[in-house]
């Protein structure tokens, strides 16, 4: 499996935090678009992607697997507070959409991927194809 992260060329640290994203020009992280960050392991039988996704709700996570290009959305709401809790001097916790996608590659059983979401964390399970050994064989010449 490859593995490799779609659309992540200028992503050094999501191009220092974004910062050229609207949602920065307005002062508010309210809307903005955000990468996971994420850790990829092998196994001998698997690979594991494991995703931080900080204060989004499982049923906020989507994940679709389509043409071999697994994809996690997720998305975080702003909380409305009332001004009666104080003005807010600084916001840095993040708002908004979460997309990462991955090139799975051709050694990796589609069907049996899997997922479990605890304490903000992704872990998502990708069974591989086991290796095929060449065989070889005498051929006889008659």
């Amino acid at each position: 499996m490859t593995l490799i992260p779609r659309g992540s060329f200028f992503d050094v640290d999501r191009f220092f935090d974004d910062i050229w994203s609207p949602a920065r020009k307005a002062n508010s992280n309210v809307g903005a678009f955000f990468t996971p960050r994420v850790d990829i392991k092998e196994h001998d039988g698997h690979y594991e992607i494991t995703a931080e996704l900080p204060g989004v709700k499982k049923e906020d996570l989507n994940i679709t697997l389509e043409e071999g290009i697994l994809t996690i959305d997720a998305e975080t709401r702003h909380e409305s507070k009332e001004e009666s809790e104080g003005k807010v001097i600084r916001q840095e916790r993040r708002y908004g959409k979460y997309s990462r996608s991955f090139n799975l590659g051709g050694n990796v059983h589609e069907s049996d991927i899997s997922a479990a979401f605890d304490n903000g964390i992704l872990t998502i399970t990708a069974p591989k194809v086991p290796e095929m050994v060449p065989q070889q064989r005498r051929i006889e010449v008659s």
